[in-house]
Order: structure tokens, then C-alpha cells, then sequence
């Protein structure tokens, strides 16, 4: 960690950024675009007048135009999980854009030596990444219209029945075209990459493991570079077990934590069922552990641990997944 002399906190919402500096004191809006940008850079420069960092919130789409723009200025920058900010607060009464920035370079301040500084998504990430947000939705309204149609499809003929039912199949053909496209699309992006396309043949080599998954796994991972260990992404997707004890009187048996990406929690519950039904390597591996006693959401929890540490490894090796002789039958 750099020997910074100031922390300045950047509260990001749509339209504006709140920007406060620690150690000075002082507050100044602007506007969320490129020019307000270059004049937050020009006056944190002109106050501060030594080595600072800046320190926001991860809003998504609100807060990458800044890190991309902080990323190119060679400017050092944190994006920080919002309820880990939240949680370090303590009581806090006021609620306030300004006083969120203050909260935010106050932490940033205060934490300065076990953070670590930022670096922008390349551009194949960030396309891959919204790529596949706008599949899961065009899947989520695909989903929804199928329950209109059914539910429709119950009631009396009607002239007025038959007609919705004929707009929402039109419909529900339009979005499974879209969702071509943009799977035709993601495929096309992962070919133009060498590693990536590398690495996405290795994953598809396991099985449970699809195109979805894969995809997922790429782009979270960022091509296996995020995460040091299967373990620690584990953790990150909610799947590793922490122990729950307190003195003698409170023993419970370990359980996941509530906080975790809950998208690829949901994936990698159904690569496990399906790599229950078509691996004999797991299927057995499951069995048994529901054969020791455990429940089977532990033994399922288990199998996608087990996934996960196969993905890592052939990424690692970069070989095939191969099955075992005595399972290849």
C-alpha cells in the first residue's frame, strides 16, 4: 500500500457524484458523465495537492463509467462491496448523499491499509457480462409469458382468448429467436479470445457443466484470475460451510452463509442435479454421503463443491476432465 495522504469518498448515484475528502473536510458535487469527470479530477487535485485514492460503492452500471474513466487516468481506486461499507458504519442516523461520500472516505481512511486497489474490466468482460444479464431477463419474461399462456389456455374459448394466446406465442418465438442471438453472440465473443475459448472447452468437458455455466463461471472468475482458490470462490457463491458456536452453550453444525452471489448458487444447483443424473462418479459420491446420514441439500451442497474444484483444476492443468476407468462404463 502506497503511503496515500488523503482518501476521497465518491457517492454514486445516477445522475450526480457526491465527492468528500477525509482528513480536509471538504464536499463538492458532479454530475455523473465525463465532463463531471474531469472536474472532479481538477479540483480533488487542486485541495488535496498530494497522493490520494478514491473510494466508491460498486452500483453497477452507475459506477463503471468512473472506474473505467479512473482506470484510464491511471488514477488508484477502490470499489468496494456496499454492505461491507454499510456494515462498518455502526449506528448511523443521517441519510444523505453527502454524508454517505464522508462515510465512504472515512472507511476508505480508516481501512486504507487492508483494501485493495481496483482495476477496470476489460472490455470483453464488460460485454460478456451484459450479454448474459440481458439473456437472464429475456429468460425471466420467456418464463412469465409461459405462465400467462397457461393459465390462459384454461379459461373458455373465446374470440378474445384465442387471440391473446396467439399474441403471446408470437411473443414467447420472439424471445426464443433473442435468446439465439445473444447465445450466438456470447459464443462468438469467447471464440475472438484465445484463453477464453481455451478455457471454455475445458469446462465443458465436465459434466453437469453447460453453455450457461460456463459462461457464468468465465466471466465471474474473470478467466480464473479473480479468485485464488476454488475455495475462496466457494465462499464467494455462498457454498462454503462456516461453523456457528459461541461458549458451551451454543453449538450449531456448519451451514453456508446467507451472503453469497445467489445467481450462481441457483447454476450450480442445477449443474449438480445434473451431474448427479449423468456422472457415475458423482451420483455415487452422492449416494454415499446420503448413505453417512447427511441431508440430501448437504450431500447436493457437497457435489457442487466438488464441481467447482474441477473446474478450477482443469483450468489449471489445462487439460480435458477425464472420467475415471471404473466410471467410464
Amino acid at each position: 500500500m502506497k503511503n496515500y495522504k488523503e482518501a476521497i469518498g465518491i457517492d454514486v448515484s445516477k445522475k450526480t457524484l457526491d465527492v468528500s475528502c477525509h482528513l480536509l473536510g471538504k464536499h463538492k458535487v458532479f454530475t455523473n458523465d465525463i465532463r463531471g469527470y474531469r472536474s472532479m479530477l481538477s479540483w480533488v487535485e487542486k485541495e488535496v495537492k498530494a497522493s490520494f485514492f478514491c473510494c466508491f460503492e460498486n452500483t453497477g452500471n452507475y459506477s463503471l463509467k468512473l472506474s473505467c474513466y479512473l482506470s484510464r487516468q491511471g488514477v488508484d481506486y477502490v470499489e468496494e462491496n456496499p454492505l461491507r461499507i454499510k456494515r462498518s458504519l455502526g449506528l448511523v442516523r443521517e441519510k444523505t448523499d453527502k454524508v454517505d461520500s464522508r462515510l465512504i472516505a472515512r472507511y476508505a481512511w480508516l481501512c486504507r491499509e487492508e483494501l485493495t486497489m481496483g482495476e477496470a474490466k476489460s472490455l470483453v468482460y464488460q460485454e460478456l457480462g451484459r450479454l448474459l444479464g440481458l439473456r437472464d431477463q429475456m429468460v425471466r419474461n420467456r418464463a412469465g409469458l409461459l405462465g400467462n399462456l397457461k393459465e390462459m389456455e384454461h379459461l373458455l374459448g373465446s374470440p378474445s382468448t384465442d387471440v391473446g394466446c396467439i399474441s403471446i406465442k408470437r411473443a414467447i418465438a420472439s424471445l426464443d429467436k433473442q435468446v439465439k442471438a445473444i447465445e450466438a453472440r456470447m459464443d462468438q465473443v469467447l471464440r475472438e479470445d484465445e484463453e477464453l475459448s481455451t478455457n471454455y472447452r475445458l469446462l465443458l468437458s465436465l459434466r453437469g457443466v453447460g453453455f450457461v455455466v460456463a459462461c457464468q463461471l468465465l466471466y465471474h472468475t474473470q478467466n480464473f484470475r479473480r479468485f485464488d482458490s476454488w475455495r475462496k470462490f466457494s465462499s464467494y457463491c455462498g457454498l462454503a460451510p462456516y461453523d456457528h458456536q459461541s461458549g458451551s452453550s451454543l453449538r450449531k453444525r456448519k451451514q453456508c452463509h446467507w451472503i453469497g452471489d445467489r445467481k450462481m448458487k441457483t447454476l450450480l444447483s442445477m449443474a449438480g442435479i445434473s451431474a448427479i443424473q449423468h456422472d457415475p462418479e458423482l451420483r455415487a459420491y452422492y449416494k454415499r454421503k446420503i448413505a453417512e446420514g447427511k441431508p440430501k441439500m448437504v450431500a447436493l451442497n457437497n457435489v457442487r463443491n466438488k464441481l467447482l474444484a474441477r473446474a478450477f483444476s482443469v483450468v489449471k492443468r489445462g487439460t480435458p476432465y477425464v472420467v475415471l476407468q471404473k466410471f467410464a462404463a
